[in-house]
Formats: structure tokens, C-alpha cells, sequence
């Protein structure tokens, strides 16, 4: 039986995080470089202050300059992708508009960058996979719109309840290739996609209200449902997704 420490090392891994630039993508570049992942850190913009902190911890790090909105873009850095033993579907974007004036361009980039996107990468990172007979884990980051209806983000809630039903597709097909799919559906994080929220004092005090921890989320909360699904400790876990939301789909 592996030590315990054995189950969660994750030496000789090469891990894929999208959006790693800040927030929940950061955390997870870090928390896998620490437990011994290489990380390449994928995004849109250069993110100095993942890199600097992954080298930091002292493992390799790579900058993958794709714009998820360009499907040719995404379609030209996949025809050369390396091989990943993890990858965390984590880019996300969210739009907010009343649903009778919710603007098409808005739905068309938040399925896109949150939903199309992170099955363009899974599809590619389990090819490689499965061509070299590799066990691997595919986390994607869902939300507690995978769950519910929401107010005024239409797009978001549609690409959120895609992911959690995608997770669910690849884990069926995958399983038998020693590939595990799962979720991670955090509560209210103060991030950058909940800076409108945190700024809003109605919203934000009936939020609060209804979150039984009484406080926002911080990225780092993710930290120890992440590594576990990352980690070999999680091989026979499929299919499923965690919530880490301070109590809120409790109440």
C-alpha cells in the first residue's frame, strides 16, 4: 500500500492549468507545483507572478500564450501539444446582462471560453493519454451555477451546467483508460469574476447572509479538494464533483 505522503505526490507530473494568471488558476499552479508538478500556465496575458512562485517551489514553468476566445488559435497550439499527466479546466469568463437584453456576443464568448474551450483541451490532453497508455486527471472548474439558476449571467449558468455534464461524459469514457474526470464547483471566492458582487452592499450582505461559514472564499480553500483529484490518492474517484461553498447548497 503507498504511504500516505505517496498518495499525494505529485514528482514527475506535468500538469496543464488554464487562467493560471490569478485567482483559483494560480492557487492550483501552485498548490500542484508544490506537492512536485512541472507546470505549464496557460492564458491570454503573461503571468510573471505564477512563474516567479512556481520556480520558487522549485519546479520547471511554462508560459502557453493561447486566447481562448480564437478557436484557430486554440486549434494551431493543440496540434503541437505536449504531453500532461493533469490538466485543470479553469479559464472562465462571466457576462452580466438582464436575460431580455442579454447581447449574443456575450453568450457566444462565455460558452466559448468556459464550456468549448475546456473540451477542445480535455479532448486533446486524453488523446495523448490514452495514445501512450498514461493515467492522467482532469479537474474542471465548475460553479454553484452548475446547480442553479443564477440572476442576470444566462451564459455563464448555461456553460457551467455544460461542464458539470461534460465532466460526467468524459468520466464515463475515460474511466477504463485510467483516467479520472471530476469537478470542483466553488462557492463565493473573492476573485476577479465576483469583484461586481463584493462591491455591491445589498448583494454582497444577502450573499454573506446565506453562506453558513459567514465569509467569503479564498482561492487557497480549493487547495486540498484540488490535490486530492489531482493525486494518486483519487484514482478510483470519477465522475464526481466537489463543492467547497462554506455550507451554501446546504442551507
Amino acid at each position: 500500500m503507498t504511504g500516505i505522503a505517496g498518495l499525494f505526490d505529485l514528482r514527475g507530473k506535468r500538469a496543464l492549468v488554464t487562467g493560471a494568471r490569478s485567482g483559483i488558476g494560480r492557487m492550483a499552479a501552485e498548490t500542484l507545483a508544490a506537492a512536485g508538478a512541472d507546470i505549464t500556465g496557460l492564458g491570454s496575458r503573461p503571468m510573471p507572478e505564477t512563474e516567479a512562485a512556481v520556480r520558487g517551489l522549485g519546479r520547471a514553468f511554462e508560459f502557453a500564450r493561447v486566447d481562448l476566445t480564437d478557436r484557430a488559435a486554440i486549434a494551431a497550439w493543440l496540434a503541437e501539444i505536449p504531453a500532461f499527466d493533469i490538466l485543470v479546466n479553469n479559464a472562465g469568463q462571466i457576462r452580466r446582462a438582464d436575460l431580455l437584453e442579454f447581447p449574443q456576443a456575450d453568450w457566444d464568448d462565455v460558452i466559448q471560453i468556459n464550456l468549448s474551450a475546456a473540451f477542445a483541451l480535455s479532448q486533446a490532453v486524453a488523446r495523448g493519454m490514452a495514445a501512450e497508455g498514461r493515467p492522467g486527471r482532469i479537474i474542471n472548474i465548475a460553479s454553484l451555477l452548475s446547480f442553479q439558476g443564477g440572476i442576470r449571467v444566462a451564459s455563464y449558468t448555461a456553460a457551467k451546467h455544460g461542464i458539470l455534464g461534460l465532466t460526467r461524459a468524459m468520466a464515463n469514457e475515460l474511466a477504463g483508460r485510467d483516467v479520472t474526470v471530476n469537478a470542483i464547483a466553488p462557492g463565493y471566492i473573492a476573485t476577479d469574476n465576483t469583484q461586481a458582487l463584493r462591491d455591491d452592499p445589498e448583494r454582497s450582505a444577502a450573499i454573506l447572509g446565506r453562506i453558513p461559514a459567514g465569509r467569503w472564499g479564498a482561492p487557497e480553500d480549493l487547495a486540498p479538494a484540488l490535490l486530492y483529484l489531482c493525486a494518486p490518492a483519487s484514482g478510483y474517484v470519477t465522475g464526481s464533483c466537489v463543492t467547497v461553498d462554506g455550507g451554501w447548497m446546504a442551507r
